[in-house]
């Protein structure tokens, strides 16, 4: 009997160890999916210029198929290059961390670039409402799946660096794949809503036995264009901000921590400045704006770089247009 309660015990202790590591997979996997707000703000963003177009019943099918695809890349490509990168060349993460830091930087400044000196869009190899509709939404699909696969990258790479070092494969693995599965989640449950939303409109708009209720989805109707206006702009400043960030930092630990430590006495200079209550939020807010000014300018200068130097190697080795789009 007392074997048996002996080994009970043991049985309870490991159930405690093991809850408490699910814990931490959770919280890890929370703090390393915060980390890749700007690449997941984007991915929101980018996603529903691709159902446009088609009839409403097939855009929830082509999100779904997209949001496969993403789950696709993150877990079965992306998660085990992850896992070898980390167990066998960890010095890799933060000089990937930093080309995906400038990537965001480049498509944040382009995309404001374009605001003030707009230009005319690139080809992407068919003409909109020509040929057999399933091809064109095959075509479609695989484009976003592509597009998800960068942006996808980055959020993987941005969330390993996140984890703490010297842990288990198994807690890493675990934690990563709750980013994937979870960010993925996150960002086309958010895009299914946001496409159907003007359709929920027109329909509370059309049937409503209300007056309230149809004033509700004209209501919808005419914010949907405002909120998707809105998500562009706030998801090409955390770009412009994450990205930034990303690359100061890869500096300071690598070649030149002088712009991240002056960014960082300015922050605790405007918190000095203002009362203890603002002080935490305003130390955060010139952190960001500064990364984002560092992020904007590094973007710009992207610019000419990618336009005459990287897209025409890239055409001339697949023939096609700007990478990336």
């Amino acid at each position: 009997m007392s074997g048996l309660l002996a080994l009970l015990d043991d049985v309870a202790g490991i159930a405690k160890i093991a809850a408490a590591s699910v814990d931490d997979v959770a919280g890890q996997a929370a703090k390393a999916g915060a980390k890749a707000a700007g690449a997941v703000i984007d991915d929101a963003a980018v996603t529903p210029k691709y159902v446009h177009g088609f009839a409403p019943a097939r855009e929830l099918p082509i999100v779904g198929k997209i949001a496969l695809g993403s789950i696709r890349n993150k877990l079965l490509i992306l998660l085990p290059a992850a896992l070898l990168l980390s167990a066998f060349a960890p010095w890799l993460i933060t000089p990937l961390l930093m080309l995906g830091g400038a990537y965001l930087c480049f498509e944040g400044a382009e995309k404001v670039w374009h605001l003030f000196f707009p230009h005319e869009p690139y080809a992407d190899g068919h003409v909109e409402g020509g040929g057999d509709p399933q091809h064109l939404e095959a075509e479609k699909i695989a484009g976003a799946v592509k597009t998800d696969f960068i942006l996808s990258a980055e959020i993987m790479t941005i969330a390993l660096a996140a984890l703490p070092p010297e842990q288990p494969v198994w807690m890493e693995a675990m934690a990563l794949a709750l980013v994937g599965i979870g960010i993925t989640v996150v960002v086309y449950g958010g895009v299914a809503l946001i496409v159907k939303a003007d359709d929920v409109g027109l329909w509370l708009a059309r049937v409503g036995r209300l007056s309230v209720t149809r004033a509700l989805g004209r209501g919808i109707v005419s914010f949907m264009p405002l909120f998707m206006k809105a998500l562009m702009v706030v998801g090409t400043a955390a770009m412009i901000w994450v990205g930034g960030s990303i690359v100061l930092h890869g500096l300071a630990e690598t070649l030149w921590h002088a712009p991240y430590d002056w960014i960082h006495h300015q922050a605790e200079a405007v918190a000095h400045a203002v009362p203890q209550s603002l002080s935490g939020f305003m130390g955060w807010a010139t952190t960001a704006f500064l990364d984002g000014i560092f992020g904007l300018a590094f973007g710009l200068l992207l610019i000419p770089l990618v336009a005459k130097v990287i897209d025409p190697v890239i055409m001339s080795f697949s023939g096609k247009g700007k990478a990336g789009h």
